[in-house]
């Protein structure tokens, strides 16, 4: 009979069973209160993990700023788009004992005794936006009319070549029917087939016109630019507008953006893994959209905010704009005459480079829209419109309920990676002396991998603070800057030294390599303002004017990008990049933990030699990519060790959720699985409350059976992948549970986990997840170890 799912409030009525019988041991548990994660490991409570099915799917989404200071970064990362497609399509070829013995497989083999690190990927999506959205009503800067037509890309998917025109379609790069993104398809199983070639060394195949995509996005776009609005957009705003206008004072949003909404649902698939991957070289000024926020984009002046802004701080109450009522507060003689006009800033104390930093304190309004708008449409099912309303979140729909693909991705399948301002000797990991090495560095187990430090390793205590997080970005909240004085922003030169290195700010007059990690402070142009770098680095190959300041006003500015004269002066050739303290982005990826990857805009080094230079480019930042993904790409693993029996069995069970047509949900007669029994309706309460459940519409509940018979269990445990599962010949169907540090099984079947994780739930013939199905595995608290 099938599992009829009551409502929301028909569940929360009902009694929860809350004890659960596996092979006849009654495991009493604590209810849920929060069964979207696994909870922490206690004495008693439920333990509760997802396990979706293995990801044979991704959608990458590149969000390239497409300002004037990035031409030299994209170069960069177009070398970068082999290593990220290759890596993906052509996993290495590891050692299960040993994984760091790693080599690139050869004509899709593996030498005998080494093993794919994960299963290559035979089905992505890759699109690319900028993160130009115009001048959101303001009507006087980034207007693609006035300017250049990459001013406002709207959020759309773009594939542009490396032609700067406004014939720039003559020369479009194909893309998969002409939706704007790439597809993948070595096999050819889609309709129509995507991509077969990775690169016929002619100039055609998926590498080749996604190196032209990179490098067409170009540098011409708006100046304000919306690196985190840009994607939200795109994947996630319920009703992106068609144009907006400023009615009365008021920006307002008009119309319904169809060819977005048609892009999105072409290249967005329900139960892909997907992966954003921002580059950008300066903070995210994603204006709000709407109300008077426009203005932040207009010429002319803005409203002078009330004293209490910088005599009592941004936080007190009566900190806010000249231009709004005053309420309680009482008179401010700087905001003008009472009842007559506020008073604007002065041209020093407003210059136009400026108008995203310090917001509140210098315009007594934040006029960016909040990091956790960013945080919930990455995490959560729902989401707040753009009127207030509770909406369900793209991310977590289904866009297409005629495709017959009604799986949902759950939160832990989704990845979002900045390649942003921030020193890269920062977020490297460490040698013994406890230098940052990006070739040696040291893991969080020792193990002498080098590239960019995990959530985990970000998260631990460094340099006499708790976290890399403490140096890098301080406490927004709390208003507390980062230690590093190389991540304050400031358009004034800071002083102090880095905390890891120790090495320390030099000011606007010392030698140009006087700091490795940013050069020297320097003077930027008051009138027209700017902030001091995060860090530089060095050009492939010089340029001739560009980002030396000289150029326009003929005054030193003593920038660390330029070659001196002999007299010390600037010259007008420019043979450093830049980039500026990335903050905001590194907000939203510190709050989204596992999920989030940092890496850093300015690579170590830009000379490229040979495969082996693993700190080249921004090849640091792809290999932490990877190395994040490969984790939902494999099987499933577990973040937590749990207590076998002598005979190898555990106290949990597996419960399998499916949306099927209403009057289809049959468990029995299907091998290794059976109806949701009594005694265990606590553990169906807990799948159906999880968040995704609605957006799935699971209807359908079965428990997968564990392995318990020895023989069984001995060749579920110990049979080596990718060899099936079989005993006197015959495939074995169910699960075990494998974890060779206990003594249950071999460390070659959990090889591709993570160091950390090297224990999972093995399924093996039918106890495989079903197509469209999602696996959970419930356990009582005392069967879970640390």
């Amino acid at each position: 009979m099938p599992a009829r799912r009551p409502s929301r409030a028909a569940r929360a009525a009902a009694p929860l069973v809350c004890t659960l019988v596996v092979g006849g041991t009654s495991l009493i548990s604590g209810c849920l209160s929060r069964p979207i994660a696994t909870q922490d490991t206690r004495t008693t409570g439920t333990v509760v993990e997802r396990l979706p099915k293995r990801v044979d799917k991704i959608d990458l989404l590149l969000t390239i700023d497409n300002s004037s200071s990035m031409k030299d970064k994209q170069d960069i990362l177009a070398l970068a788009v082999p290593d990220l497609v290759e890596r993906l399509v052509n996993p290495r070829c590891i050692d299960p004992l040993n994984p760091l013995d790693s080599e690139k497989a050869e004509d899709g083999r593996c030498r005998s005794g080494k093993e794919r690190e994960f299963a290559p990927v035979t089905d992505i999506h890759i699109g690319i936006i900028s993160t130009s959205l115009g001048d959101h009503g303001a009507g006087s800067a980034c207007s693609p009319q006035d300017k250049h037509f990459s001013n406002d890309d709207r959020g759309h998917l773009i594939a542009r070549s490396d032609k700067d025109d406004k014939n720039y379609e003559d020369s479009n790069p194909p893309t998969y029917e002409n939706k704007g993104f790439l597809a993948w398809d070595p096999e050819q199983k889609l309709s129509p087939a995507g991509e077969s070639i990775l690169d016929d060394g002619q100039g055609r195949g998926l590498v080749p016109t996604l190196t032209n995509m990179v490098k067409g996005v170009g540098d011409a776009g708006c100046g304000f630019e919306s690196q985190l609005e840009s994607w939200y957009r795109f994947l996630v705003d319920p009703a992106p507008y068609e144009t907006i206008e400023v009615v009365d004072g008021e920006a307002v949003r008009k119309g319904l953006d169809a060819k977005l909404l048609e892009q999105r649902q072409a290249f967005l698939r329900p139960d892909s893994l997907l992966a954003i991957v921002m580059l950008s070289d300066e903070n995210d000024c994603s204006i709000r959209e709407g109300g008077t926020a426009y203005k932040v984009a207009q010429a002319g002046r803005l409203p002078r905010p009330r004293k209490e802004c910088s005599e009592k701080g941004p936080d007190d109450p009566c900190c806010k704009s000249c231009s709004v009522d005053r309420g309680e507060c009482p008179v401010d003689e700087t905001c003008g005459v009472p009842g007559g006009p506020f008073e604007v800033l002065k041209e020093i104390e407003d210059p136009p480079n400026l108008r995203c930093f310090d917001q509140k304190r210098r315009f007594g309004a934040n006029l960016l829209y909040p990091i956790d708008r960013y945080t919930k449409a990455l995490t959560e099912p729902q989401i707040q419109d753009h009127e207030g309303n509770v909406v369900d979140n793209p991310i977590f729909s289904d866009l297409d309920p005629t495709d017959g693909n009604a799986t949902v991705r759950p939160p832990e399948l989704v990845f979002f990676a900045g390649l942003v301002g921030v020193p890269w000797q920062d977020i490297a990991r460490q040698d013994d002396a406890g230098q940052p090495d990006l070739k040696g560095g040291k893991d969080k187990d020792g193990n002498p991998v080098g590239g960019f430090k995990g959530a985990e390793e970000l998260s631990a205590q460094i340099a006499g603070f708790s976290s890399t997080w403490d140096i890098i970005l301080g406490d927004p909240t709390a208003r507390r800057p980062p230690a590093d004085p190389h991540m304050v922003e400031s358009p004034d030169p800071r002083e102090g030294e880095n905390p890891i290195t120790g090495t320390r700010i030099a000011g606007p007059d010392s030698p140009d390599a006087e700091n490795l990690i940013n050069g020297h402070e320097w003077n930027p142009k008051p009138s027209f303002g700017d902030l001091q770098f995060a860090c530089v680095f060095s050009l492939r190959a010089s340029v001739m004017n560009g980002d030396c300041d000289k150029r326009t006003d003929m005054e030193d500015r003593n920038s660390p990008l330029c070659v001196d004269n002999p007299d010390g002066t600037d010259s007008n050739v420019q043979v450093k990049a830049k980039a500026y303290p990335g903050l905001r982005q590194l907000e939203l990826i510190r709050d989204l933990g596992e999920q989030g990857i940092v890496g850093s805009v300015c690579p170590a080094q830009t000379e490229k030699s040979g495969p082996g230079d693993t700190d080249f480019g921004y090849r640091p930042a792809i290999g932490a990519i990877v190395d994040r993904l490969k984790t939902r790409l494999g099987g499933q693993c577990l973040p937590r060790a749990l207590q076998p029996s002598e005979t190898g069995e555990v106290s949990c069970i597996v419960v399998e959720a499916r949306s099927v047509p209403e009057g289809q949900c049959s468990c029995d007669g299907r091998a290794a699985r059976r109806k949701v029994p009594p005694e265990h309706l606590g553990a169906e309460r807990v799948v159906l409350d999880d968040p995704v459940a609605d957006a799935s519409g699971w209807n359908c509940l079965c428990e997968v059976e564990q392995l318990s018979k020895p023989e069984e269990l001995e060749a579920c445990q110990n049979t080596l992948p990718p060899a099936p599962v079989e005993v006197g010949g015959e495939k074995v169907h169910g699960w075990c549970y494998v974890d060779p540090r206990l003594g249950f099984g071999r460390d070659e079947v959990v090889a591709q986990c993570p160091s950390t994780e090297r224990r999972q739930i093995r399924f093996t013939g039918e106890g495989e997840a079903l197509d469209g199905a999602t696996q959970f595995v419930i356990c009582s608290g005392d069967t879970a170890k640390q």
